[in-house]
């Protein structure tokens, strides 16, 4: 059957690619491998964050006293993982409503290119179909990336798909690479009280945060009981015994750490191969599909979107990409009035989940700086704030970076109780243009994390009224 748009993939991109571009009025189709909704709500963003959710939980139980209430519990492991597996099972099942809602023919099997407009799938019986497409729309996502050092076998080197999954909880574990990935089952592990140390190859982890978040999450989770071994690297791993034996080089010498299990949580590669992508003449570099603003490949009709294109493997990202692919499509096909507007990519908000919870966008103070900038810059503890002392988590801060000369808003970063529902204001009064003297002039609701935001700025600008 021919279709204006066929998608390549179900995850956040291409599940929403696929919806746009029925709301838009072309004839579309999707085609996914496994499950509806892709890495992210079957084994990324939503059964993560439920697994998260169990620790938060755990540790709230642990802090009861502390809150004048007796309470006592212990985490059964098993039961832990079956409801995330079900909150990811829902989710699936909410994608799947939403393509009969939009009209959206799903075909099950793995998807290859095959000439000009035409996909062969392959159904797991092995039989075959050709799904024929004006605009093809790939967005094959990822997957844990491996190093030389590190090949997963599943069982005692593990990516993050089976650290969702494993049939027991490890009394010990080792996170190699500190990224939101790393931390937040580095987190989840030791809340539930197994052994868990961190091995981070650059000089601190969470590398792409503010030097003063990764300062402050170090000191959180060393507090917590995790160990730390930053500017080190696992240069081989013994799995002949019980558990693991993990070599790691540090700046003092080599030590030896043993373990149960090793998780290998060092990025994400692109799921580019197998695709048929040389077939049809696709370019890529670096291991990621090259792409315009509006996420053209090369090839006329074929398109890209997500974790196989350059720029951050976020989830909200890719479904932005989708968007605005879909959008630029329909606009050339008549079918849309404008010709979507191009991400800004400085403008794009990451979220870590673990606790104390991280949340931050825009230009940290050592890039502002680099950019040239003259910054005016405002922190905020939240041992100040009233609803974080009132939650017994006073933890944390408020970060904000501003412009000198024109007052323009240029980054915030946040570590701290529910900062990762707080961040949007700041990605919206940056992309609306806010100065520092427009968002002082908002009143912000108190007692409330969010106008710690505020008191931040007003500390920049030497006007803090809580501090």
């Amino acid at each position: 059957m021919a279709y204006d748009v066929v998608v390549l993939g179900s995850g956040p991109g291409g599940y929403v690619a696929a919806i746009r571009a029925s709301q838009l009025g072309l004839k579309t189709a999707i085609i996914e491998k496994e499950s509806l909704g892709g890495i992210c709500l079957n084994w990324g963003c939503i059964p993560t964050k439920a697994l998260l959710k169990s620790a938060q939980v755990y540790n709230d139980i642990k802090h009861a006293q502390d809150f004048g209430i007796e309470a006592t519990g212990k985490p059964n492991f098993e039961a832990i993982v079956k409801r995330s597996r079900g909150v990811a099972d829902k989710m699936s099942k909410g994608v799947q409503f939403l393509m009969r809602k939009n009209k959206i023919d799903v075909v099950m099997g793995f998807g290859t290119l095959k000439t000009k407009g035409q996909i062969e799938v392959k159904g797991a019986d092995g039989k075959t179909q050709i799904v024929e497409g004006k605009h093809i729309i790939i967005a094959t996502g990822g997957r844990s990336r491996e190093l030389p050092a590190l090949k997963q076998d599943g069982k005692k080197i593990i990516g993050y798909r089976e650290a969702m999954v494993l049939p027991q909880q490890p009394k010990s574990i080792i996170v190699v690479g500190s990224g939101a990935i790393g931390i937040e089952f580095g987190y989840f592990y030791n809340s539930l009280g197994s052994k868990v140390t961190v091995v981070e190859f650059l000089p601190r982890i969470v590398p792409v945060e503010d030097e003063d978040i990764s300062k402050e999450l170090e000191k959180n989770l060393k507090k917590q009981g995790i160990d730390i071994l930053t500017s080190s690297e696992v240069t081989s791993v013994d799995t002949s015994g019980n558990g693991v034996k993990a070599k790691v080089k540090t700046a003092n010498g080599e030590v030896v750490l043993e373990a149960d299990v090793v998780l290998s949580a060092v990025g994400v590669a692109a799921n580019i191969e197998g695709i048929g992508l040389e077939t049809v003449g696709v370019k890529t570099e670096k291991g990621k599909i090259n792409v315009d603003k509006f996420y053209k490949t090369n090839v006329a009709g074929v398109y890209a979107i997500g974790d196989c294109v350059p720029g951050q493997a976020l989830a909200h990202v890719a479904s932005k990409e989708a968007i605005i692919c879909v959008e630029a499509i329909a606009h050339a096909e008549g079918k849309y009035k404008h010709q979507p507007e191009a991400i800004d990519y400085n403008n794009v908000p990451g979220c870590t989940y673990c606790y104390p919870e991280i949340a931050s966008v825009g230009f940290t103070e050592a890039k502002a700086k680099e950019a040239g900038y003259e910054i005016k810059v405002g922190k905020f503890p939240l041992s100040a704030s009233g609803k974080a002392s009132a939650a017994g988590h006073a933890e944390g801060f408020v970060k904000v970076i501003f412009d000198a000369k024109y007052g323009e808003w240029l980054g915030t970063h946040m570590i701290g109780y529910n900062v990762t529902e707080i961040i949007s204001e700041t990605v919206v009064g940056r992309k609306l243009e806010t100065t520092y003297h427009e968002v002082l002039n908002a009143i912000h609701p108190h007692p409330t994390i969010s106008e710690s935001v505020k008191d931040a700025i007003e500390v920049a600008y030497g006007e803090a009224i809580h501090l």
